[in-house]
């Protein structure tokens, strides 16, 4: 969703033009979408589009790593992908650099806009679903033989849950904004789940699921698809590209994009888990990323809990901190977040066996296409 266009965006248009871009800027408008950094669609006279970026240097105090990173995959994809992949081209400013500092604190990037693309909030049916399954499959699949451990931490421990729950731990413990006492209930049920929600990390500690080049965001949003054919074109938003578990990728995708309601939803009785959408997206996600191992995939309803539950836990730590790392649009908007999480891990509980048979079923099919394959 974009803003109306206004006179509020000169700061914006001014770091604009730090980069070089065709033209002077002509408007500039917000687009709404995302809990961390602040984006902006910027148009110049001769109808050049980019999309500008700041960068929350509390969430990302490394800027040169973050940056650092996408260089290194930008550049890999580009070798590795025989084209087989589009690429977000990030714009270095007019000094040769790879964002701009403001001198405020602020960081800002800079990239072409693709045209003929669309970017959704939410799938608007089980194929644009499917679709986004395409594209993060596709870009892991893309980046199977890259060297994760070549990857700084842009964010430590972003998917160590029990980490998380170590400064989940410490909020109740300093219940600093004094708002423990509301959601007693909700501490005790991420607390009753902490071993089932841990199993995914357990297990990668354990060495039995490889460690990866995964995405780590992967909302809807963040891909782009043809506006024509609505089918995948490409990743975007790399800041979160880090060493982590092809399930980590799959199980975010799952908890935000096949709950029947928004991640913010107040009413609860209208979250659940669509299963028609979790078909969907599994069949995608392994079509196109074929080199999951076995282990991995039998790890992939998993990693759908512990998504769902270490997003709980990180809306219902920062509510209990006072609300310093998601933005939010009103009051107790990050512990509605949190509430909605519960809900769809407690759907999940009672519909474990389903979800599992499903992953069995799309892996099966699969296998039993390579095999006809090579028979043929």
């Amino acid at each position: 969703m974009h803003t109306d266009i206004c006179a509020g965006f000169a700061p914006q248009a001014e770091i604009a033009s730090r980069f070089p871009i065709d033209g002077e800027v002509a408007s500039i408008s917000q687009i709404k979408s995302g809990h961390i950094n602040e984006t902006y669609l910027v148009t110049t006279h001769n109808g050049s589009r980019y999309i500008l970026q700041w960068i929350n240097r509390y969430v990302f105090p490394n800027v040169e790593a973050l940056m650092q990173n996408m260089s290194a995959i930008s550049a890999f994809l580009r070798q590795h992908s025989q084209g087989k992949m589009a690429m977000i081209n990030y714009m270095d400013t007019v000094d040769g650099r790879s964002y701009y500092d403001d001198g405020k604190g602020g960081a800002w990037r800079l990239y072409r806009f693709v045209p003929n693309s669309i970017c959704l909030q939410r799938a608007e049916t089980a194929e644009d679903f499917y679709q986004s399954a395409r594209g993060f499959g596709s870009f892991q699949y893309a980046l199977r033989d890259f060297p994760a451990e070549m990857l700084a931490e842009t964010i430590e421990k972003f998917h160590d849950t029990k980490d998380r729950y170590s400064k989940f731990r410490q909020a109740i413990e300093a219940d600093e904004c004094g708002r423990l006492q509301e959601v007693r209930k909700e501490v005790d049920f991420a607390l009753e789940r902490e071993e089932r929600a841990c199993r995914l990390q357990k297990l990668r500690q354990e060495g039995k699921l490889p460690v990866r080049a995964t995405h780590n965001d992967t909302k809807i949003n963040n891909v782009l698809l043809d506006k024509d054919t609505r089918k995948a074109l490409c990743v975007i938003d790399l800041d979160t590209v880090m060493p982590g578990l092809s399930a980590h990728d799959f199980g975010d995708a799952i908890r935000f994009g096949a709950s029947t309601a928004a991640e913010d939803e107040v009413e609860l009785s209208n979250v659940r888990l669509n299963l028609d959408y979790f078909r969907a997206f599994t069949r995608g996600f392994l079509e196109a990323c074929p080199s999951l191992s076995e282990a991995e995939v039998r790890a992939l309803t998993q990693g759908a809990y512990t998504m769902t539950m270490e997003c709980g836990i990180r809306f219902l730590t920062d509510y209990l901190m006072g609300d310093k790392y998601f933005s939010t649009d009103r009051e107790k908007h990050n512990l509605d977040r949190c509430r909605t999480q519960f809900k769809l891990a407690e759907d999940m509980e009672s519909r474990w066996e389903e979800m599992e048979n499903i992953v069995e079923e799309e892996y099966g099919k699969i296998k039993a296409a390579a095999r006809e394959g090579l028979s043929s």
